[in-house]
């Protein structure tokens, strides 16, 4: 009666199946027949606690490792089976029953018909195989158990000492192994060194372009100035060039004939009555007289004896050397009769005083000074070297202004002379 009860409860519950998970509906409970049959043991309950063989067919095959074939709309469970149904197995099986039912025993879903027919298959097609398997081993066996016993021994031979060259080769191959290992560390390491070396250089290379471009700058900028300077030094070349053929008394002092009157850097030097000089004019002209007379004592190092020459433009002068000291002007206003004895004439004797110097200076040695007018002066004239016969004073006292200005022009002439001889001479200089 028991029985029956929790077989109705068991087929109440809807188990699903394993693989496919779909519902499965179990049939009505039927009783077991008499005639001892399979028996389900603790492995052939479903996981859903379904009852022991409820819905197994009575015509399933036995001996398919425990498995049989379910009718359609019915199930089928796994498990071992066991050949008679004894009272300890149905003890076993309530025992199992009980822990389903409180939770404490997990069992497998049942399979549908559809893939219960599936895992035979697999199952088949496994035990084909292995009937394969065996039936190979078979043949390999009796085919050894045919084979020579000399000839095995022989090929036991013949396999040692091809096991024994392969374990060899293996042990020379692990040599060679550990040392391509140990080279593959050692070139990794070298690897890692070149690496940071090549680091190193790359910063040093950085570095030694950065100085580059530093220093290319520095030699465009030092390439420009020097550009600079040769056109500098090549322009003051030409100009040493113009200046070495250029004499600097020609370029400073220009002596020249206007008429009865002899001019000397656009100064007139004389007056006359139809042709008025003024006499800051005439003492502009005696400025440079004097100053073109001390550049060439300078140039052959003349030191005047009597006499210092001041040059001082309009206002230049000579100062006696003598225990008196007294200065004699080289320039006048016009104020005072200038034709009267004066310290005017006093002054332009003492400069023809020291034309004179100049000449008898400029005579010594080879490429002498010559001079067209002779000076004398203690006289203060001045009369043609060629013996004419014709003299000039210098004065203004007792004597004419055509005279004066005429002695003046001779004068000038001397000196465009000495220009001239110290130009050819000292050009070098």
């Amino acid at each position: 009666m028991e029985s029956s009860a929790q077989a109705s409860a068991m087929s109440s519950m809807r188990f699903l199946c394993q693989r496919c998970q779909q519902p499965l509906r179990l049939g009505e409970p039927t009783e077991p027949p008499e005639t001892p049959g399979p028996a389900p043991t603790d492995g052939g309950l479903s996981s859903d606690g379904g009852e022991p063989g409820a819905g197994a067919s009575s015509g399933a095959p036995a001996g398919l490792g425990g498995e049989s074939r379910a009718c359609p709309g019915q199930f089928t469970l796994l498990g071992n089976a066991v050949s008679l149904r004894t009272l300890s197995s149905i003890q076993k099986t309530l025992v199992d029953i009980f822990a389903i039912l409180s939770g404490r025993k997990v069992v497998e879903h049942p399979l549908c018909q559809e893939c219960t027919d599936h895992l035979l298959e697999q199952v088949d097609a496994r035990l084909s195989q292995a009937e394969l398997d065996c039936q190979a081993y078979r043949r390999a066996l009796e085919t050894e158990l045919l084979v020579d016993p000399e000839d095995r021994r022989a090929l036991d031979s013949r396999l040692r000492a091809e096991l024994r060259e392969l374990e060899r080769a293996e042990a020379r191959l692990t040599e060679e192994l550990a040392d391509a290992e140990q080279a593959w560390a050692q070139a990794a390491h070298d690897l890692q060194a070149s690496q940071a070396e090549t680091a190193e250089l790359h910063q040093q290379a950085a570095q030694y372009r950065k100085e580059y471009c530093a220093l290319e700058w520095q030699r465009l900028e030092l390439t420009d100035q020097l550009s600079s300077v040769e056109n500098q030094l090549r322009s003051a070349r030409g100009q040493l060039d113009k200046l070495s053929t250029t004499s600097i008394f020609d370029v400073t002092f220009q002596i020249w004939e206007e008429g009865p009157l002899g001019v000397i850097n656009n100064f007139r030097l004389g007056y006359l009555p139809r042709v008025p000089v003024s006499w800051t004019e005439i003492s502009a002209a005696w400025g440079q007289a004097a100053l073109l007379l001390l550049a060439l004592a300078n140039t052959i190092g003349l030191k005047f004896r009597r006499y210092q020459l001041v040059a001082g433009g309009n206002h230049s002068y000579l100062k006696s050397l003598t225990g008196d000291g007294v200065r004699l002007p080289l320039f006048s206003d016009g104020k005072q009769n200038v034709f009267l004895e004066n310290t005017f004439d006093r002054a332009m004797m003492a400069f023809l005083d020291c034309m004179q110097q100049f000449k008898e200076e400029a005579e010594k040695g080879r490429g002498g000074l010559y001079l067209p007018y002779s000076m004398h002066p203690e006289l203060g004239t001045l009369e043609d070297a060629k013996g004419s016969g014709e003299w000039y004073s210098i004065r203004t006292h007792l004597n004419t202004v055509e005279e004066w200005t005429r002695a003046l022009k001779f004068l000038l002439v001397n000196l465009k002379w000495s220009l001239a001889w110290a130009s050819e001479r000292y050009s070098q200089k």
